[in-house]
C-alpha cells in the first residue's frame, strides 16, 4: 500500500503528470515501466520505486495483454491507440477494475527513455447504470413512437394501394400502368416495413448453448455470402461455459451487427470476433458475478459521429437502401436476454460489445 509518507520518485520529462487524477504510465520498448503518476500507486497500491523498472505485466492479471498490444500497435503504427470498457485484474490489490485505456506515441525527444504513455480512466458504475437506465427508457419511448406512428401511417397506405390498383384496371395504355405497379410496390414495401415495426419481438426460447456456437454459425453465413472477401479473426476464450439463450435470436443479433460491419466495409475487410470472461458486472441495475462479454470489431471507416447518438433508434440508417431496424432490433433482443449492447467508433476501428450474464436471467 502506498504511505503518504513515501517520497514520490519522478522522472523529470514526465513531472506535469503527476497532476493528473487518472492513472498514467510511461512504458519503454520492452514495456516497462519507466514513470508512474501518483493516481497508479493509488490505483495499484504499490509504492512508485517498486513499480520503476518493472514490467507492466508484473502488476496486473487479466487484461493485461490488451494492454500490451495496444502499446505494441501505438509503436508499430505511431498513432493513438484505444480500447474502452475494460475490465483489468490488480495483481497486489486483489481487486478488478472496470476502465477505458488509451496509448499515445511519444515524440522523438523522450524516446531514449520511454515511448509510449499509457492512460487509464475507471469507469463509474453508478454511471455506467444511470446511462444504461436512461437507454433502456429512450428505446421504450422510441419504439411505443414508431408503434403509433405505424398505425397512424397503415390505413392511408391500404387506401393508396387500392386506388392505384383501381386506377390500373382503368388504364389502357400499358405504359401508364407501370406507374400505378411502382405504386403498388412501394406501398407494399412500406407495409411489409410497418408489419416489422408493429410486430413484438417473441419471448427468448431459452436453451443451453455455447456463444461460439453463435459466432461460428455467423462468421459460416457471412463467408458464404461474401465469397470469403471478409476475413474474420477469432480471438476466443475457449474456457467460457455455456449460456442460457435463444440461440436463433442470438444468431440474429450478431448477424445484424456483422452485415452492418460487411456493408460499412464495402464488402471486404477484417472483423474480428472476441469473447472474454467479465467479472462483478452490472447489468439493469443487477449485479452479476460473471458475465460473458462479446466483442465485434471491424477495420471499417467507422460510424459516423452524427448518427453515432441514435445509432440503436429503429428508423436510423445511414445508408439509403437500409431500414434502419437491424441494430434497434438487436439491443431489444439482448436486453430482452438481460444484457446490454453498445458500441464504440472511429475511423479503422467500430467495435459492438455484447454483455450477457451467466444463467437464465431472462
Amino acid at each position: 500500500m502506498t504511505s503518504s509518507l513515501e517520497p514520490a520518485v519522478t522522472t523529470a520529462p514526465f513531472a506535469g503528470l503527476d497532476w493528473l487524477e487518472h492513472p498514467v504510465f510511461a512504458l519503454d520498448a520492452q514495456d516497462s515501466i519507466v514513470f508512474a503518476n501518483p493516481a497508479v500507486e493509488q490505483m495499484l497500491e504499490v509504492s512508485n520505486r517498486h513499480l520503476i523498472g518493472r514490467p507492466l505485466a508484473h502488476f496486473f492479471g487479466e487484461g493485461v495483454n490488451a494492454l500490451l498490444q495496444a502499446a505494441r500497435q501505438t509503436r508499430r503504427q505511431q498513432t493513438a491507440c484505444r480500447e474502452y470498457d475494460m475490465h483489468l485484474m490488480l495483481l497486489h490489490a486483489g481487486r478488478e477494475v472496470h476502465l477505458n485505456m488509451q496509448t499515445i506515441p511519444l515524440d522523438d525527444r523522450l524516446r531514449a527513455q520511454a515511448d509510449v504513455l499509457l492512460e487509464l480512466t475507471p469507469i463509474d458504475p453508478q454511471w455506467r447504470a444511470a446511462q444504461e437506465e436512461q437507454m433502456a427508457r429512450q428505446q421504450d419511448a422510441n419504439r411505443e413512437q414508431m408503434r403509433n406512428l405505424a398505425h397512424e401511417i397503415k390505413n392511408p397506405l391500404g387506401g393508396i394501394r387500392g386506388a392505384a390498383q383501381l386506377l390500373e384496371h382503368e388504364l389502357a395504355d400499358p405504359a401508364l400502368q407501370e406507374y400505378t405497379q411502382v405504386i403498388r410496390a412501394e406501398a407494399d414495401r412500406l407495409q411489409g416495413l410497418l408489419d416489422r415495426l408493429l410486430t413484438p419481438n417473441p419471448k427468448p426460447q431459452l436453451v443451453v448453448l455455447n456463444i461460439h456456437e453463435v459466432l461460428e454459425r455467423v462468421r459460416q453465413l457471412v463467408s458464404a455470402e461474401t465469397q470469403r472477401r471478409v476475413t474474420f479473426h477469432c480471438d476466443y476464450d475457449a474456457s467460457l461455459p455455456d449460456i442460457h439463450g435463444d440461440r436463433g435470436q442470438l444468431i440474429q443479433v450478431v448477424l445484424n451487427i456483422v452485415k452492418n460491419a460487411v456493408q460499412a466495409l464495402g464488402g471486404a475487410g477484417d472483423v474480428t470476433f472476441r469473447t472474454r470472461i467479465a467479472r462483478q458486472v452490472t447489468l439493469h441495475r443487477k449485479r452479476y458475478p460473471l458475465a460473458i462479454q462479446i466483442s465485434i470489431i471491424d477495420n471499417g471507416p467507422g460510424i459516423p459521429e452524427s448518427l453515432q447518438p441514435h445509432v440503436f433508434y429503429p428508423l436510423v440508417t445511414g445508408r439509403a437502401e437500409g431500414t434502419g431496424l437491424g441494430l434497434s432490433l438487436a439491443q431489444s433482443i439482448v436486453h430482452q436476454h438481460g444484457g446490454t449492447l453498445d458500441f464504440t467508433s472511429r475511423p479503422g476501428h467500430t467495435e459492438f460489445t455484447m454483455l450477457l450474464p451467466l444463467g437464465n436471467n431472462c
